[in-house]
């Protein structure tokens, strides 16, 4: 499991909003372009797929940031949202 900061740029209203209400199922939205989400290669696959369906290459921008466990713990925030819990570690 990763965890993923997502930002896009979609200058069509309704792609905008099918893409963000997509998001909202799989993460926090942070601001208003940018989402926080904890996904397993499944769901981190599963949730392309579904945007390739609304993107359109011409005129959208989505961006995926990967964050490793490492640099996890050195994010910083200001201000009053606070960052998406990472998953609890196991091991088997």
């Amino acid at each position: 499991m990763l965890f993923y900061v997502i930002s896009y740029d979609v200058p069509c209203d309704r792609r905008r909003k099918k893409i963000a209400n997509l998001l909202e199922g799989y993460g926090q939205r942070v601001q208003y372009s940018v989402f926080e989400c904890n996904l397993s290669s499944k769901k981190y696959q599963q949730l392309s797929n579904e945007l390739k369906k609304h993107y359109c290459e011409a005129e959208d921008s989505i961006r995926f940031y990967p964050i490793s466990q490492h640099t996890y713990s050195q994010i910083e925030i200001w201000g009053n949202i606070p960052i998406t819990k990472p998953p609890g570690s196991t091991i088997v």
